[in-house]
């Protein structure tokens, strides 16, 4: 990301060392207008990267651009937002919100390159300074990050530009985004007017400036913005001094991200002021902010922290601002921030900017907005001093507002999938300060419930909190999870970091953290993941690799089951450990979902357990963690037995008590040591204790507990696991751990393990819980919740006794001491909040009460007349605190307590009918119930309560009773508070009670699309929109919507074994059938007003992103959509054409007798028509006697065609047609025409066919081609940009239409569009991510299949060989030449007059034409002469017998490959000197030579040549046998050459015997070419260059070593791995071949090494073993997979081969002299076919073959020639193309033949060619052959 200005060719910031940073500038000046506009302009400086930089792209949304200067020059520039533009071809039809949604997406992705588009005007000229800067440019990758403190990074050299500055007018008329304006309304009229920026979506900044809206793109500000002097003009003149200082009471203020530079008033008219702001901090646009209106400021003084010493003046400056109004509230509620400013400046270095301001505005979207500096804060955290509730979360949000400027603002993420570093420290540090502000106990409560959450929610269905292969921001809900579980794993890492005896913990990390920040150490202030980890590692020795993978890149949390005993024979305590991984349990079988989520199968580490032992010291002990099931032995310490708890100790509480009523400290400290219950007055009297109805211990118990030998056993003691943890205990132990051990989060341990045991005796620790003010509050607030669990009938309710007998502290005392509560009526006495605690208390015993129940479900009625009772006579005039939230309470456990919970009963004829029977009791409570509610809901619309808190209770009371079918569901209770002019969290409450009604009836859905569309608060509008479509599911469950079409089968019904399948049959299509049934209702799916305004809605220009998207998910739910075409994929591929005889727009073949044009030599009839499509080749038979096989199938491009033979006995061979007219009357009455299916039209075998549909098959069925067998959507598969990345997409579907339409030539065709699709997955996807991983297996998989194809094909031919063999008689064709399926062009030929005229296919070696047909059975007297002759046509024989037509299975296609494979065998070869003479020069022989240079280029020889028998060959015969070529052949697959054979009735000079020796793999022979006429250059084929060996290049590879080792992970393969040392016991014995990179680099300097190729072997054995020994995603395999990257990009270095210096300039002084020499006149330019006359000479000569001698001039400068031999090869390439378009006759080719000698004597004369003999040969002659053939 911090790439991006490198592609974009400029920016506005850049990195120049590490230390020092180049910052570029954007200023803007804006006017604003309460009346909801602004308009002004901005100026951006940026630097150009490129000097080719043409186009600027800038961000700017909602923006109407007016002008755009470059550098003061007026500019040319295009502004289109694509969001504000978006339409569907039929609006008015709602079936087309797929189409809407697509172009939604692709408007989002169109507008990441940005809106605007400025043209740099010619005036401009890019110059640069002079100097270049070596930019270091970081990696983006999350983790491994290599960079280090004195390792290796990648520098990229930036040309240093002038700075260049852009000037934008523009105005903003009414924003929908970005801007929100807040003005008064018909609704409001009293509301202040204010403006502010809102993070209303992720691209909101560029939505009020336009920038570039990237979050790692910083720059300096400043600011301007001229603003009224005061909102409300007054006529000063009727007023006096008076009336203007009432005016002056709240002027216009503006407050923004930055310091305030000045505030002065407007030159040209004094009601307005300017206030002017400068950042001079590099801030991106995203983090800033500013807000305008007619603020009261409160400045927060520095000298009102206690006991702080530092100097006021040290102090940044603190600023808070609200609305008037507000004004008591904001000094309650900001005042504390003075601490937490200082404790974060004393803890973690000083504040980064210069001051910090908070403003609190109305309708922000979110709780706050953090911007550089400022901090944009909702009204709703603004609270009284009367507020009890609120200050909690008050405080920890606002210092969390000021920890972000510190990680968040300054720091930002290296990359998204660091976010939870960033947010997670943010969060840390914040608990931090709210330890030191509520108090430690309060820190360890919160962290313990955090834990707890995070527990539950992270069991299979959350990933990590880290994901580094996602490039995109998590989404909300995710969002929410990762600031959850980030804070906790920092917190368990500071507590392992602090175990390691040499660290302070995080302590001392953070300050390090903050200090390179603001140093400028940390690069772009970017922070990763794994610069923190080192960073931790480097603080505290600890190697937290393990930590990392389970808690930060892995999910899910362990779940342990402990159990302990004691052995007194061992003197330990035995404990038994087990650990399960729910998450991993989850998706134990799910491969896609654990790829995706990473769940942890084991978590490993350590866990320290404290045994409080007899004489009650606590002794700690270290669990090893290292498998999931253990015995730990533990060892005891102490020899005496248990404390008594009764009678003895109930005693010594006594003595002790008494000690400390007299005085005595050492008492009081003792007595809270042994119990936190002493001193109860209640529980020491026996009346007392009768009265409370007290439980003590049985005997039994006591006995039991005397045996005990240790008091309790607390597990992770120190909180350093996120996990659940069962410990079985006695109920003793527990109530021991809960009064005795001093930790919060042991005794809420011991609450939680004594609610799961209910006794009488549970009740009653519960009860003295509650009742010591000793315990933390919160604690106690969960005792009385865990006091329900006793509350049952068995134990007589005692449970709900001991809650009635705790309330009734708040109540007046009843007169009878024996009053029975269950019939008591509680009149509680007037509030008093002053003790918190007690208040909080009090709540959590109003919640537990109610949630008593009987059997039924029910709650008693004595606790709903409690509840009423506290409404009723609830009296808070004397309270010096609002009662607000303790009402909210009553309510709330009002309408649960009158709720049952379980489910009503059904009828058993009709289950769909439930029965809300209710006494007349019942019926009385509920109607006072409603009373009491609806009288504080009209007291709270008189008199309200803070944020109307009362009124949003008393309509979820409403609501949950209609829910449950106890009151009416009357949306008209409802829907007057929705309307505007409420508070905003009344109208959310009740659109959510009017969602649960029936809402879709077309009046109200009518009301709701409307408010969704155009409320004047955002916060509503998206409240409305999202809640739209949630609540069409709960109507479902509630039955107020009719979920499916089919009715539920009746209960009554006999089961008949099939139930459970129906079951799960019913369960798999739930949603489908819902939506089914939504889409079918007749008030909802086919709603007129869904139909109507559903689409307008999301096409409205102005509408809410949010808005929008939740209107489309509904219409995706209510709305089929209509079937939209798939995108259109543009392939050019040529048409496949049907069989036809005869194209007529071709030419016929000549029969008459004439000397063959020049075109013929290399194909003119080919090269004249390059862009013609080939038409379908026709099928050509074979009829050697005596045996039946299959005829080949010869594709031909536009040529002449080929006439399929007519099955009659004196005819035979290749017959060409010999006139269109003929040709029309014979193709109805060939009797022998076999139709083709059209899968093989385009000239697939048979074979190959039934292959490619067998391999098609499998490949679909594959359980891994799921994802392959569709075309990739953009909006289905969530890539928007897939098409943007992949140009050529391909998938199996049609991957299956090409092949039907035969659209496929061959196999091969099929083989690379496999692999074209498997590389795209593996382009577009991150290596390790699913799609990575599934395009990797299939591609296994079809490498095996794909081999065993060809195994099967080989294994046919072999069978078919021998009845082929046997068919020919002695003399045939030669051994070499066999059917080739090739695409061939035929020549124009002369042949003389014949009925059916045919030609004679030669076989041939490099100088021979090669056969593109099957073979000709030949006789010797038709066997050609060894003479230069011309060909004769030869005429069919009458005596030659047809054979029968057989049918094309493609096994012949192999044959060729077999028989050239057994004459590779041959041990004997052709050798014939035939001179040309001048003037007599042999037919074919130009394009002899062209043909051997292409064939040489084009085929490869086959991977696995099959054996068999080598057929008869006469020798004479095989050396005078003509062979028929074609000009110019097209392989399209692996072709053997080895059966291509040299016809030495052709070549000028005798051919060495060792030029035709044939290697064992089947590699093709090379001709050394003559020195008296020089022939094509042969060409080494692709398989001989891979064998070929490079000798070592030690500098290389010592640097390439060097650079390998250099980087961090690359520590592990330094050296050889000790097992000892390393733990790893059993390396040796997995791993035969050790090998690591330091061995490598010794090796390398003794001279082990010969070959570059053996250096990269063994670096590839280091990673090998790597993976082979390691488990994946481990750290070992990390870093083998870096150090790998980077091993191959440098290793193409080390095998880069050019010519060395000293070549390169004697090649060129040679070139120099040549180039001088009269005799090279005529190669020294390219030929120009025009101005030559010879239009035809690319016919003859293919472009990519011509030669001169500047072309070779600018290779050879350019270094494309590895070698002299490459270099020596296109020299004798020009001179053959010369002699092959010229003749060797001719005035040219003579010269030709002149300049190759005088080039060789040049060479001699310079002696390059002593030091060529010595260099090695890639591209050169025979040796290198020779050597590829013996390795």
């Amino acid at each position: 990301m911090q790439r991006e200005n490198l592609r974009r060719g400029f920016s506005i910031y850049r990195s120049l060392t590490r230390v020092s940073v180049y910052t570029s500038h954007q200023s803007v000046v804006l006017e604003i207008d309460f009346s909801g506009s602004v308009w002004g302009y901005t100026e951006i400086t940026i630097i150009p990267t490129s000097k080719d930089l043409k186009t600027i792209h800038l961000h700017s949304r909602q923006c109407t651009i007016h002008s755009v200067t470059v550098a003061s020059h007026r500019a040319d520039f295009i502004h289109y937002d694509p969001l504000a533009n978006i339409n569907v071809s039929n609006p008015q039809d709602v079936h087309n919100h797929p189409e809407l949604k697509r172009r939604v997406y692709s408007a989002l992705a169109e507008g990441e390159e940005g809106e605007l588009s400025i043209a740099i005007p010619q005036e401009v000229s890019l110059k640069q300074s002079g100097s270049s800067t070596a930019g270091l440019i970081a990696s983006e990758a999350a983790t491994p990050e290599p960079q280090t403190p004195g390792a290796s990074t990648s520098q990229i050299v930036v040309p240093d530009f002038a700075p260049i500055t852009i000037k934008i007018e523009y105005s903003i008329r009414n924003p929908v985004e970005g801007l929100n304006f807040v003005l008064p309304s018909d609704a409001h009229p009293y509301r202040v007017p204010h403006v502010f920026t809102t993070p209303s979506s992720p691209d909101a900044a560029r939505c009020w400036v336009p920038c570039i809206d990237n979050p790692w793109e910083r720059c300096t500000w400043d600011f301007e913005f001229v603003v009224p002097r005061f909102l409300e003009e007054r006529d000063i003149g009727r007023r006096g001094e008076e009336d203007e200082d009432e005016q002056g009471e709240y002027p216009t203020l503006v407050v923004c991200s930055g310091e305030l530079v000045e505030q002065v008033a407007h030159p040209f008219n004094s009601n307005k002021s300017i206030f002017v702001f400068s950042q001079t901090f590099p801030t991106s646009v995203q983090h800033i902010g500013f807000a305008a209106g007619p603020f009261h400021v409160l400045s927060i003084p520095a000298g009102d922290v206690a006991g702080d010493d530092s100097s006021s003046s040290s102090q940044p400056l603190m600023h808070a601002f609200c609305l008037p109004g507000h004004e008591p509230l904001l000094a309650v509620s900001v005042l504390f921030l003075r601490q937490a400013m200082t404790f974060y400046s004393t803890e973690f270095g000083s504040y980064p900017f210069g001051s910090h301001k908070l403003v609190f505005v109305d309708e922000l979207p979110t709780l706050r907005f953090d911007t550089a500096t400022l901090s944009i804060l909702t009204v709703d955290l603004l609270h009284g001093d009367d507020a009890i509730d609120q200050v909690y979360e008050t405080r920890q949000t606002l210092s969390h507002a000021l920890a972000c400027q510190w990680i968040g603002i300054n720091i930002q993420p290296k990359v998204w999938s660091d976010l939870w570093l960033v947010n997670g420290l943010g969060l840390y540090i914040t608990g931090l300060f709210l330890r030191k502000l509520f108090g430690n106990n309060e820190y360890r409560f919160r962290l313990k419930k955090d834990m707890e959450r995070v527990v539950d929610l992270d069991s299979g269905s959350m990933p990590p909190i880290c994901q580094p292969m996602l490039q995109d921001p998590p989404d909300s809900a995710v969002l929410s999870f990762i600031n959850l579980k980030s804070p906790l794993a920092l917190h368990i890492l500071d507590r392992r970091l602090g175990k390691s005896g040499t660290s302070l913990g995080l302590s001392r990390v953070l300050p390090k953290l903050f200090l390179s920040a603001i140093s400028g150490e940390m690069m772009n202030n970017a922070l990763s993941t794994h610069a923190f980890l080192r960073t931790c590692r480097k603080v505290s020795g600890v190697d937290l690799r393990s930590f990392a993978e389970q808690w930060i890149y892995g999910s899910g949390c362990p779940a342990f089951g402990f159990s302990a005993s004691f052995n007194r024979k061992k003197m330990a305590v035995e404990i038994t450990m087990r650990q399960d991984a729910p998450a991993w349990k989850a998706h134990e079988h799910d491969e896609i979902r654990k790829t995706m989520l990473k769940p942890v199968a084991f978590f490993e580490g350590q866990m320290t357990i404290r045994i409080h032992e007899a004489d009650g010291t606590p002794y700690e002990h270290v669990l090893d963690i290292r498998s999931s099931f253990k015995r730990y032995e533990v060892p005891f310490n102490t020899k005496y037995k248990r404390v008594r708890r009764n009678t003895k100790r109930y005693l010594a509480r006594q003595a002790a008590a008494q000690a400390a009523a007299e005085g005595d400290a050492e008492a009081a400290e003792a007595m809270g040591m042994v119990d936190m219950g002493f001193g109860l007055d209640i529980w020491e009297k026996e009346k007392e204790r009768d009265n409370w109805k007290v439980a003590d211990w049985t005997e039994e118990d006591e006995q039991t507990m005397n045996g005990a030998t240790y008091e309790w056993i607390r597990m992770d003691a120190d909180f350093e696991w996120i996990a659940a943890i069962a410990f079985d205990q006695p109920d003793f132990m527990w109530v021991s751990q809960l009064q005795r051990d001093r930790d919060v989060i042991a005794q809420l341990e011991a609450v939680n393990a004594l609610s799961r045991m209910p006794s009488a005796i549970i009740s009653s620790t519960l009860t003295k819980t509650v009742l010591v003010s000793n315990y933390f509050f919160r604690v106690r607030c969960e005792a009385a919740l865990a006091l329900v669990t006793c509350a049952y009938r068995k134990l007589d309710f005692l449970g709900l006794f001991h809650l009635f007998k705790l309330f009734l502290r708040y109540c007046y005392e009843p007169e009878d001491a024996q009053q029975d509560l269950f019939a008591h009526s509680y009149v509680p006495r007037p509030n008093d909040f002053s003790d918190y605690p007690e208040y909080f208390v009090r709540r959590a015993l109003i919640r537990a009460v109610a949630s008593v129940r009987f059997e039924n479900g029910k709650c008693p009625a004595v606790v709903r007349q409690f509840l009423i009772d506290q409404l009723k006579y609830n009296d808070n005039t004397a309270n010096p605190y609002t009662d607000a939230f303790y009402i909210c309470t009553l309510v709330s456990a009002l309408a649960c307590a009158s709720v049952s919970t379980l489910p009503p009963e059904r009828g058993e004829l009709f289950p769909t009918e439930t029965t809300n029977e209710q006494s007349s009791e019942e019926a009385n409570l509920l109607k006072e119930s409603l009373a009491e509610v609806d009288r504080y809901r009209s007291m709270d619309r008189l008199i309200p309560s803070p944020h109307n808190v009362v009124t949003i209770a008393a309509l979820e009371f409403r609501l949950i009773l209609s829910v449950s079918g106890l009151i009416p569901n009357d949306p008209r209770v409802f829907f007057p508070l929705t309307r505007e002019g409420n508070y905003t969290q009344v109208r959310i409450a009740a659109f959510d009670a009017l969602f649960l009604t029936k809402w879709y009836t077309p009046k109200i859905m009518r009301y709701i699309l409307a408010v969704a569309a155009h409320d004047s608060s955002r916060v509503i509008r998206r409240h409305v929109a999202r809640n739209a479509c949630q609540s069409l599911a709960l109507l479902v469950t509630m039955g107020e919507l009719k979920g499916s079409g089919k009715e539920t089968d009746p209960l009554l019904i006999e089961e008949d074994g099939v139930t459970q399948e129906k079951v799960k049959e019913n369960k798999k299509s739930e949603v489908d059938l819902l939506i089914k049934a939504l889409r079918k209702d007749k008030e909802v799916g086919k709603n007129e007003i869904v139909r109507e305004f559903l689409l307008p809605v999301a096409l409205a220009p102005d509408a809410d992103q949010d808005v929008r998207w939740s209107i489309l998910k509904l219409a995706d739910i209510l709305i089929r959509g209509a079937e939209e075409a798939p995108p259109k994929l543009s392939i050019h591929l040529p048409p496949p054409t049907p069989i036809v005889e005869t194209p007529s727009a071709l030419p016929p073949l000549k029969v008459g007798p004439a000397k063959p044009p020049r075109a013929a030599k290399a194909g003119s009839a080919v090269a004249s028509r390059p862009t013609l499509p080939p038409p379908a080749p026709p099928k050509i038979r074979l009829l050697p006697s005596g045996t039946s096989t299959e005829p080949n199938i010869v594709k031909l491009l536009p040529t002449p065609t080929m006439e399929p033979p007519m099955a009659t006995p004196n005819k035979k061979g290749v017959a060409f047609r010999t006139s269109t007219k003929s040709k029309i009357k014979d193709k109805g009455s060939a009797p022998t025409k076999i139709k083709e299916p059209k899968g093989r039209s385009g000239g697939m075998t048979s074979l190959d066919f039934t292959v490619a549909q067998l391999l098609l098959r499998k490949l679909t069925s594959n359980k891994r081609a799921t994802i392959f067998l569709q075309p990739v959507d953009p909006v289905r598969d969530h890539a928007p940009n897939y098409f943007d990345v992949i140009r050529s997409p391909m998938d199996l579907s049609n991957m299956s239409a090409k092949l039907q339409n035969g659209v496929y030539k061959d196999r091969f065709a099929l083989e690379a569009d496999f692999r074209l699709m498997i590389r795209n997955a593996k382009t577009y996807n991150l290596p390790e991510s699913y799609a990575y991983n599934e395009a990797a297996a299939l591609e296994t998989f079809f490498e095996k299949e794909w081999a065993r194809s060809n195994n099967t094909l080989q294994s046919r031919v072999q069978k078919q060989i021998q009845p082929v063999e046997k068919a020919r008689p002695a003399a045939t064709a030669p051994a070499g030449a066999g059917p080739s399926t090739v695409v061939a062009q035929v020549p124009k030929a002369a042949v003389e007059p014949a009925p059916r005229p045919s030609i004679k296919l030669k076989f041939g070696g490099p100088t021979a034409p090669r056969s593109t047909e099957t073979p000709v059975k030949e006789t010797p007297a038709n066997a050609a002469p060894s003479t230069a002759k011309a060909p004769k046509i030869r005429k069919p024989k009458p005596d030659e017998a047809p054979l029968p037509p057989v049918e094309d299975d493609g096994s012949l296609d192999i044959l060729e490959e077999v028989l050239a494979m057994e004459a590779m065998h041959k041990k004997h070869h052709r050798t014939t000197e035939s001179v040309v003479q001048p003037g007599k020069r042999k037919k074919g022989y130009e394009s002899d030579l062209l043909e051997d240079d292409e064939i040489l280029a084009l085929a490869s020889p086959s991977k696995k040549p099959s054996k068999s028998p080598q057929p008869p060959v006469v020798e004479k015969e095989k050396k005078a046998a003509p062979t028929p070529r074609a000009s110019s052949i097209k392989i399209k697959r692996p072709v053997p050459l080895g059966s291509l054979e040299a016809n030495p009735a052709t070549l000028p000079l005798p051919v060495p015997p060792d030029s035709h020796r044939a290697s064992n793999k089947g590699k093709e022979r090379e001709v050394v070419p003559s020195s008296a006429s020089p022939a094509a250059p042969p060409r080494p084929s692709k398989k001989a260059s891979e064998v070929t060996s490079t000798p070592i290049n030690k500098t290389k590879v010592k640097d390439l070593l060097k650079t390998l080792l250099k980087m961090p992970e690359a520590v592990i393969f330094a050296r050889p791995v000790d097992p000892v040392l390393d733990g790893c016991p059993t390396y040796f014995d997995e791993i035969k071949q050790p090998m690591d990179l330091g061995t490598i680099t010794t090796n390398v300097t003794t001279g082990k090494y010969t070959t570059n190729e053996e250096v990269g072997k063994d670096i590839e054995l280091v990673f090998a073993n790597c993976r082979l020994f390691n488990p994946p995603t481990t750290y070992p395999v990390e870093c083998a997979d870096a150090v790998e990257r980077a091993y191959k990009k440098e290793w193409t270095k080390v095998m880069e081969r050019k010519m060395s210096w000293t070549e390169k300039r004697s090649v060129q002084t040679l070139m120099n002299n040549l180039v001088k020499d009269p005799i090279s006149y005529v190669f020294r330019e390219p030929v120009d076919p025009v101005a030559l006359g010879i239009p035809q000479y690319f016919e003859i000569i293919p472009r990519k073959d011509a030669r001169d001698l500047q072309t070779i001039r600018q290779k050879l400068d350019a270094d494309k020639y590895e070698s002299m031999d490459a270099w020596e090869a296109d020299i004798d390439l020009m001179i053959n193309n010369a002699i092959i378009f010229n003749s060797l006759e001719s005035e040219v080719g003579q010269v030709a033949v002149m300049l190759g000698n005088r080039v060789k004597e040049m060479k001699g004369q310079q002696g390059m060619k002593k030091r060529k003999e010595g260099s090695e040969k890639p591209n050169g002659g025979q040796p290198v052959a020779k050597k590829a053939k013996l390795a």
